[in-house]
């Protein structure tokens, strides 16, 4: 039990995004509007001037729940528990239920250690207001149940967060680990090509000494580009499961995507440019991105009738476009296929970018550097 608390107590705060966005200061302003509209029209209210001021204070600490969770908890509900002492009652402002947010920010946002010394302060406050006999029982288990539900529902959602980042994660190593795999297909490769080279030279050295010259010239060249390869390589992560021995494919392998006069939506695949003298890495990261993509398309464009992938080699760059013709958005999502793609693109020094098609149906593109070097 201790050590249960004990990690309760040294939870740290989940990474954050930006502390204010724009609809924040809307959401003050709208709940500002709302609580004058109120404290001037509401009929029967004692405390009217007391009850906008205690809104009024209270709202401004919404734009620093994020940054300062238990800041915001701490405030309002000090505040709230002045102004039951001053009115010797709680403010009657229906507005002020706005305050949920505060312990679900405090759950959301805050540390252990903050989630617990806030839940002291607004657990203090509802037990000072029955205490006083400014609420009674059925009204103080009706907070305490709104109080809690605000509280689990932030808990649900940093851990439903962290849990997602943690998929998100393992997709990517799990992308690396292939790319591991692939970009290992290739030193071999080159390695390879090396040693034939040499074995070649040193045969016909005897009868050509130019042989060995013309030998030394194209392992020079070979080593040039598996060094080049595995500057990526070292920024694959690759764990300890039995590799596929399967060959790694290449960009002339995305032909093998075409599915004409197959079952769902027909697959047409172009390719243009030179494709011989492409480094195996950049090769086998085209056909996996369109494979992926290709997939993502059939399985999930509805009303797809076709799917055009499109690959074209510059000279410094191979751009990939794949994109089908369903209806628009059908196969979006930041899903583990995408996270996967842009992760390979990403290790190659180019970038993968999905979206809405222009007109219909979704458009995946990707730009590989011909060097296939990492950042």
């Amino acid at each position: 039990m201790f050590a249960l608390l004990r990690s309760v107590w040294d939870e740290p705060r989940p990474a954050r995004g930006a502390a204010r966005l724009w609809w924040d200061w809307a959401l003050v302003v709208v709940l500002l509007l709302i609580a004058a509209l109120e404290a001037v029209l509401r009929p029967g209210l004692e405390t009217r001037a007391g009850s906008l001021a205690v809104a009024v204070a209270l709202l401004p600490l919404l734009l620093i729940r994020r940054t300062r969770p238990l800041v915001a908890v701490a405030g309002a509900f000090g505040v709230a528990a002045v102004a039951s002492l001053v009115f010797a009652g709680e403010p009657e402002l229906g507005v002020l239920v706005f305050m949920v947010l505060f312990p679900y920010s405090l759950f959301r946002w805050g540390s252990g250690r903050e989630a617990v010394i806030g839940l002291a302060v607004m657990l203090g406050k509802v037990v000072l207001s029955a205490v006083l006999g400014y609420v009674g029982a059925g009204e103080t288990v009706a907070g305490g149940a709104v109080l809690g539900a605000a509280c689990a529902a932030g808990a649900a959602v940093r851990y439903r967060g962290r849990a997602r980042a943690r998929e998100f994660e393992q997709v990517k190593l799990l992308e690396r680990e292939r790319l591991a795999r692939d970009l290992h297909d290739t030193v071999a490769h080159h390695v390879s090509a090396m040693a034939i080279r040499a074995q070649a030279g040193l045969a016909l050295a005897p009868a050509r000494p130019e042989a060995a010259v013309e030998a030394l010239a194209l392992i020079e060249s070979e080593a040039s580009r598996a060094l080049t390869e595995m500057r990526t390589m070292v920024r694959a992560l690759r764990r300890n499961d039995s590799a596929d021995m399967a060959p790694s494919p290449g960009v002339a392998d995305v032909a093998l995507l075409a599915s004409h006069g197959k079952p769902g939506p027909e697959v047409d695949v172009r390719i243009d440019g030179p494709v011989g003298d492409l480094p195996r890495s950049v090769g086998t990261a085209v056909y996996r991105l369109a494979q992926e993509a290709v997939t993502n398309a059939r399985r999930h464009a509805r009303h797809a009738t076709r799917v055009e992938v499109r690959v074209t080699v510059g000279d410094s760059s191979v751009r990939l476009r794949v994109n089908d013709d369903g209806d628009s958005g059908t196969a979006a999502g930041e899903g583990h296929g995408l996270i996967g793609m842009k992760e390979r693109a990403s290790l190659l020094g180019g970038s993968c970018e999905a979206g809405p098609g222009a007109g219909r149906g979704w458009t995946v593109t990707a730009v590989l550097p011909l060097t296939g070097a990492g950042r």
